[in-house]
């Protein structure tokens, strides 16, 4: 992998793009020849019963932030993937997660590489309290300029623009009317 590396940025991320796209959706089909394949066996009453039903409904429904999300992290990519494969997740659900995934784990690659991802699961392991810890004060530290943000839009309101409609404005306006409405009952 390191031949992406020597590429310049723009074709690094694209040529990684392309492996990572080949890669999972050859996985998801794969998943899915599996469960096509177990329909035709005597597994086919657990695969069509109701806790495979169920599995496809979650998965149609939390698939996509998985599968996105499983291209940021080193080891479980091929399960994830090829689990919306046999849980047969729709592909209008699956490809564009899959894109974004793909497209992350190229820019990720391609730039800080899987060094810093693998420091990260280094930690993980050698101290789960640590790691926590680091995600909670960035999280802080997230939340705090977001606060911030919103607490100087609040502090400095945008002025709003006075709008006035002349008569020659108005008069092209069909809805525009210099008298007030008419709310009398002609029903009668």
């Amino acid at each position: 992998m390191d031949i992406f590396l020597d590429l310049p940025l723009g074709w690094a991320i694209l040529a990684l793009f392309c492996v990572a796209m080949m890669r999972a959706n050859a996985t998801y089909w794969i998943g899915r020849g599996i469960a096509a394949g177990g329909r035709h066996t005597r597994f086919e009453r657990q695969l069509n019963g109701p806790v495979m039903k169920r599995a496809e409904r979650f998965m149609n429904t939390f698939g996509p932030f998985a599968v996105t999300l499983c291209f940021l992290t080193v080891g479980i990519q091929t399960a994830v993937v090829s689990s919306a494969g046999i849980a047969r997740m729709r592909m209008i659900r699956f490809l564009p997660a899959v894109v974004l995934g793909s497209l992350l784990w190229a820019i990720v690659y391609a730039t800080v590489g899987m060094a810093a991802i693998a420091a990260w699961a280094a930690l993980v392991l050698a101290s789960p309290v640590a790691a926590v810890v680091i995600v909670v004060v960035l999280l802080g530290v997230l939340g705090f300029l977001i606060w911030r943000r919103n607490r100087g839009k609040r502090q400095n309101p945008q002025p709003e623009k006075l709008t006035t409609a002349g008569p020659a404005e108005g008069a092209s306006d069909p809805t525009f009317s210099a008298a007030p409405p008419d709310h009398t009952d002609r029903s009668a």
